[in-house]
């Protein structure tokens, strides 16, 4: 095909917690006209971003969970890419361009391989730019505990850098440096809560193959990848509403405790009394919540929550949230 009619594909990639689904949740509502179709994949066994995501429009939405887009799953990446491109042509779907959302633990790298080391893939999707999303807060701890981390930075053609309003000016001066010694090619602009030009994202032809190789000559090499295993995730799910105020005391005191291990933490919570679910995330000693959409006259209300982390204590967590559910009688009074 030729470029102008091959489907762009956008990589977006980030840290656990850098802002990646509140980013794309701005494309998706911002009024461009344009189709999308979005691949996301998340660290761990449940995907939590996805009942997260606006689809008001009628987007494409595929999730792939329990592996990293760069590894496990990477074969699984090749084959959606060539359902939705068989489906394209059969005009059972109509998109104009593809983002696919990675794991904050993928490499970015193994991603973009695909789009040049699968022919089919390659004559069909072009591979548009990979925007790397970092968190001002915690990008110095994160670039220096994880590799991933760092391959984010170096492969980008676009950094935006969330939550600068929470370091100083001088801070981020010193992030700036930081990151132009990374990656000098990529521009650097500040986002807020997913607020940026889609200009900056979208149809910016910003992947080059040439400046690629110059930063890792053996890009276009098949090589194994790893995790830290001292990462792991894992979910709690309940089919009982929560006792606001008694989880919101548990998980202050557990983020105190384990806050510098809990990389990213998020769910959908039902509460007691409250008829809209709610949206819950944090990034190490952050935490914060929000009123979801209502739940359905027929909805099953349930919660279900993902820790991601370095040697959290599962257990501990478990059984401090299973206290903090109101129990069955309870539940008799108030509904």
């Amino acid at each position: 095909m030729k470029p102008q009619e091959m489907v762009p594909v956008t990589i977006l990639t980030g840290f656990l917690g850098s802002g990646k689904t509140t980013l794309l949740n701005r494309i998706l509502k911002e009024q461009h006209g344009q189709r999308i179709a979005v691949i996301e994949n998340e660290f761990g066994e449940v995907g939590i971003d996805n009942a997260l995501l606006v689809q008001d429009r009628g987007e494409q939405i595929v999730e792939m969970n329990n592996g990293c887009i760069c590894c496990t799953v990477r074969g699984d990446l090749v084959r959606i890419l060539g359902e939705l491109q068989a489906k394209r042509e059969a005009k059972q779907l109509d998109f104009e361009r593809i983002i696919i959302e990675t794991t904050g633990m993928a490499d970015p790298g193994p991603v973009a391989q695909t789009f040049f080391m699968d022919e089919d893939i390659g004559n069909y999707y072009l591979l548009d730019s990979i925007v790397t999303l970092v968190d001002a807060k915690h990008a110095d701890k994160q670039l220096d505990d994880f590799r991933e981390a760092q391959e984010q930075v170096g492969f980008a053609d676009r950094i935006l850098l969330s939550k600068t309003d929470l370091i100083s000016a001088g801070e981020q001066e010193q992030l700036r440096a930081r990151l132009v010694k990374i990656n000098p090619r990529a521009p650097i602009k500040q986002v807020h809560f997913g607020d940026t030009p889609l200009a900056d994202i979208l149809d910016i032809r910003g992947f080059n193959l040439n400046a690629i190789l110059e930063i890792e000559p053996g890009f276009l090499e098949e090589e194994d990848h790893e995790h830290d295993d001292a990462v792991h995730s894992f979910v709690f799910r309940a089919d009982e509403p929560f006792d606001g105020v008694k989880l919101e005391e548990f998980l202050s005191g557990m983020i105190h405790v384990y806050g510098p291990d809990l990389l990213r933490y998020k769910g959908v919570l039902w509460l007691a009394e409250n008829d809209n679910r709610v949206v819950f995330q944090g990034v190490h000693m952050l935490m914060g919540g929000d009123v979801g959409k209502p739940w359905g006259p027929q909805e099953k209300r349930a919660s279900v929550m993902v820790f991601i982390g370095r040697k959290l204590p599962e257990d501990l967590f478990i059984q401090g949230l299973k206290q903090c559910l109101v129990s069955q009688a309870q539940l008799a009074v108030l509904y």
